[in-house]
């Protein structure tokens, strides 16, 4: 007999399918969301923990002597204490590889947001101002093409791939950056400080660690051309969030578009939020979640805990 819990379904959205992944199970309890204190009451005597966000600590592992396994149906396992989980004999798996796509697409979608001046055309049609002009169209926002320029990469995995290969498609070169701080560079790739002083457009696609964290700060802003574009959908924390703020206000960058920021969601304020000026846009987290990629998310994790299930 094996049990599972999905302790926050909500996460992955309704129009999800999970009926194949509750099939794996003799029970299968799902919930939309799990506060902290329901953890424990609601993940007793299941071998199977599902969850995306929900915090797994020791405290709570400890009083799940049932649990075999932890699926977390996200790339990022940092919610789980990985030694406690290894020391209580619990395996985590995780999914990667099902986001590539939709990505890719939101990083292009942000970017096309601020070289087509698309928030400031839509205020200005939606003010009426159009419809008062002396001539056809409007040139006071001006817009920028893409073919020519240098995409710079932060980050070349699968998704930083799948991204380039979209720049390559508008005729843009790619500038692939080597690690920061790395005393050698590959092959057809340049240097991270290099790469930030000739890029038109610097997109990060790099997982946050100690060596990365507040990677983009006022140092490597200053590296940046005045004209030049930042696009992160990567992680909050790459960015030194203060130092951001002051590069737009300041035009030591021309603009940026960011999927994510440092606290999500920023319940406690955000100076990028205070800031929102014509030369920022936000977007809530988003890059990951179209249902393509939501479902493919799904059908992977279900996959990977089937190969499982024999050990429990």
């Amino acid at each position: 007999m094996k049990n599972a819990v999905v302790l926050d379904r909500d996460t992955l959205g309704q129009d999800v399918n999970l009926s194949r992944l509750s099939a794996l199970f003799t029970h299968c309890d799902i919930y939309a969301l799990t506060g902290a204190a329901q953890v424990i009451e609601r993940c007793q005597g299941a071998q199977v923990i599902i969850t995306n966000k929900v915090q797994l600590s020791r405290a709570v592992l400890s009083q799940l002597p049932e649990l075999k396994l932890i699926a977390v149906a996200a790339t990022g396992t940092n919610n789980i204490d990985l030694e406690a989980a290894e020391a209580l004999a619990i395996t985590v798996i995780n999914v990667q590889g099902y986001a590539g796509p939709s990505v890719a697409q939101h990083a292009f979608s942000l970017l096309l947001q601020l070289t087509n001046q698309a928030q400031q055309y839509q205020a200005f049609i939606k003010d009426g101002l159009w419809q008062k002009s002396p001539f056809f169209c409007n040139l006071d926002y001006p817009m920028f093409e893409l073919a020519g320029k240098k995409f710079g990469l932060v980050g070349f995995g699968s998704l930083g791939q799948a991204t380039a290969k979209l720049a390559q498609a508008f005729g843009m070169k790619l500038l692939i950056a080597e690690r920061p701080g790395a005393t050698t560079i590959r092959e057809e790739r340049v240097s991270f400080e290099q790469m930030l002083q000739h890029a038109d457009i610097v997109s990060l696609h790099c997982p946050q660690t100690q060596e990365t964290e507040q990677l983009i700060n006022r140092d490597s802003l200053k590296l940046m051309k005045s004209s030049a574009l930042l696009i992160n959908t990567a992680r909050g924390g790459l960015i030194n969030e203060p130092d951001l703020v002051a590069a737009l206000i300041n035009g030591d960058i021309a603009g940026a578009a960011l999927d994510v920021l440092s606290t999500e969601p920023p319940t406690g304020g955000n100076c990028l939020l205070d800031y929102q000026g014509a030369n920022l846009v936000i977007t809530p987290h988003i890059a990951w979640a179209s249902v393509e990629a939501r479902q493919r998310l799904v059908d992977l994790l279900t996959a990977k805990i089937a190969t499982h299930l024999t050990d429990i």
